[in-house]
């Protein structure tokens, strides 16, 4: 990573929570058309590998690599067994692989956590073979559709941007994917979107249960506290708003995600 940023979530249980509920056809849906079997395939920015898997069992025996700069979360992974799948740790600027190594790189929900996108995605085209794809999709706070609307998740969404900017990222990285693809020399880039929409009973607890721990326990909760951007009684104060949104039969929530897929 670079030295300017910092992972704003944290590996505590709660955001593992979301990450180990994404898959292809939550949150790789825009490329699954692109993947057949014996492709190569890079995931940069893997988390715990449940959409790694996925992949690798798609491509099968196509080779995977999963790639994190969490030592930690890399552990966690390395659970999945496949004959074709590997993770490792490694620096997303500076990919341990050779030039035109792979038919495809991916990477979901990480680009909106680095200092430097463009150059991640020179090094992800750098790996990647000549007509090769890098896939790229991440969210765009700013997006987030919520109701009903409270005080409490206007101050979430505040607070969570100023924190994720302080840590050097870009929490509305969505609609900014296809510039800094263009910006990264890439000529062909397709882009789409797509939403992550949370409202019957079940969404709604694990969402608002999840981020209700996660606005008091996770590390956000430290760097917001730490950098005097909250309190710890407008932390409670949220946490206590997404208890109230999940237990509203009314609720409902959107979070549009950007999505590229560049040609090499």
């Amino acid at each position: 990573m670079n030295s300017q940023e910092k992972y704003t979530h944290g590996h505590h249980e709660s955001v593992l929570r979301s990450h180990t509920w994404r898959t292809i056809a939550n949150s790789a849906a825009y490329l699954a058309p692109r993947l057949a079997p014996g492709l190569s395939l890079l995931d940069v920015g893997c988390g715990p590998g449940t959409i790694t898997v996925e992949l690798a069992d798609t491509v099968a025996p196509g080779r995977v690599v999963g790639v994190d700069a969490s030592a930690e979360i890399i552990t966690k992974a390395t659970g999945f067994e496949r004959p074709n799948l590997e993770f490792i740790v490694a620096n997303a600027y500076a990919l341990p692989f050779e030039d035109d190594t792979f038919d495809i790189a991916h990477a979901h929900q990480t680009l909106q956590h680095v200092a430097d996108p463009v150059a991640v995605l020179r090094e992800l085209r750098r790996v990647v073979k000549p007509g090769g794809l890098v896939a790229a999709r991440d969210v765009d706070y700013a997006g987030l559709i919520v109701h009903p609307q409270s005080h409490g998740l206007d101050e979430w969404l505040r607070i969570y941007e100023l924190v994720h900017r302080g840590n050097g990222g870009e929490p509305d990285a969505g609609r900014r994917l296809k510039a800094w693809a263009l910006d990264a020399g890439f000529e062909d880039v397709a882009t789409s979107a797509s939403i992550w929409n949370f409202s019957d009973a079940t969404d709604r607890e694990w969402w608002g249960s999840m981020w209700e721990a996660r606005v008091l326990q996770s590390a956000f909760a430290a760097d917001a506290t730490g950098t005097g951007i909250a309190t710890l009684a407008e932390l409670d104060a949220i946490s206590r708003a997404w208890r109230a949104w999940a237990d509203t039969e009314a609720g409902w929530l959107a979070m549009p995600h950007g999505e590229i897929i560049a040609t090499a």
